[in-house]
């Protein structure tokens, strides 16, 4: 069993109301249900910062709830993608430092949707922790709602699991859940992809949240010294630099699909160039990308050098400093820069479309 205070359900109601709810031998069992709710409290005021037209958090009981407005839209078509943080958290628990790994949450699954042409309409997380401190589930939530505020969805639901025995008292898993909506005639169409057409690097703001698994073995993480600066990551701490939050890409690419076509959006995830920007090249045509324009960031030259790692692995592993790259036509390539330009991200043609029975190759 687990302790499961409903958010939105209690979003509403006074503290007085959830006192009414106490069990003495479950708490004697390692589950304390009134930290559960003190959670909750805590969290309302993050919460209630990602409402938007169609969230109501007031509303839902034990589900979320959200009315599309679908008003000019012929067919609308639901996008949902689910992710978590992976092993980034184990760097959450040696900084003490709760308040980013949210942002991961909402990120790794609304960049995902964006891929498709859709708007996120509102996200769900999960969190089990082996003992509820309510002050950390606040942190955590904290920055689950900042990512939504980024992505312009609600949050809209979420669960608060605390498993005793099953998990370290200090320890937590956190995933997500979101789901967005795009007209079936906006969606993202690789079939439209041409020859000759540019392909342009969004730039990622670090490691992101995939390779973490590789990331603690090169530093030693459990036993490194967090808090150094570090010279080759210009003077931050690598703690600092390694919880950097993903970046989210939502508002400026669908401010880009308003006035340019895109024929492709890959998400640089785990599996980095090789395995992700195939993923929106259609069979017949490949990706060619510069290496030699890759504005690879300081912190992969470190790992690659500290693990004696070779770059096929890591652009096979990490983004590069790429987190999300986009297909536009040769002649769309100076607007779509000024469009993504005009809303803080400094985007740079990598690369193009080529005839090609191989999907990718960097040279």
């Amino acid at each position: 069993m687990t302790n499961k205070p409903d958010r939105i359900k209690a979003v509403g109601k006074e503290t007085a109301m959830n006192d009414l709810s106490k069990s003495e031998a479950y708490a004697a069992a390692g589950v304390d249900i009134t930290a559960g709710y003190r959670s909750v409290e805590l969290m309302k005021k993050h919460i209630r910062r990602t409402t938007i037209p169609g969230a109501d958090p007031d509303v839902g009981g034990f589900g979320g709830a959200f009315e599309p407005d679908l008003t000019g839209m012929e067919q609308p078509v639901l996008v949902s993608g689910t992710d978590g943080v992976g092993t980034k958290l184990k760097l959450a628990f040696l900084t003490d430092r709760h308040d980013t790994v949210g942002i991961d949450c909402v990120a790794m699954c609304v960049n995902d949707i964006i891929c498709c042409g859709a708007r996120p309409l509102f996200f769900l997380d999960y969190i089990a922790c082996g003992r509820n401190v309510p002050e950390r589930i606040e942190q955590i939530v904290k920055g689950v709602a900042e990512g939504c505020v980024q992505a312009g969805c609600a949050l809209i639901g979420g669960e608060t699991a605390e498993h005793p025995g099953l998990m370290p008292e200090n320890e937590y898993d956190l995933a997500g859940y979101a789901t967005g909506i795009v007209d079936k005639k906006r969606m993202i169409d690789r079939r439209a992809m041409r020859p000759g057409d540019v392909i342009l690097a969004l730039p990622s703001s670090g490691v992101h949240s995939n390779g973490f698994s590789l990331v603690r073995k090169v530093f030693d993480v459990d036993h490194a010294d967090l808090n150094a600066p570090v010279a080759r990551l210009g003077g931050k701490s690598l703690g600092e630099e390694l919880l950097t939050p993903t970046r989210i890409y939502v508002k400026p690419v669908l401010a880009l699909l308003k006035e340019v076509r895109v024929s492709g959006i890959s998400h640089i995830t785990g599996g980095g160039f090789y395995e992700n920007i195939p993923r929106s090249i259609p069979d017949g045509l490949g990706a060619e990308i510069e290496r030699k324009k890759v504005r690879v960031l300081p912190v992969f030259g470190l790992i690659a050098e500290k693990g004696g790692i070779s770059e096929r692995d890591m652009f096979n592993t990490y983004n590069m400093g790429v987190g999300m790259s986009v297909v536009v036509a040769a002649e769309d390539q100076s607007r779509a820069l000024q469009i993504l330009s005009a809303r803080g991200v400094d985007a740079y043609p990598v690369g193009r479309v080529v005839e090609s029975g191989e999907k990718i190759r960097i040279i």
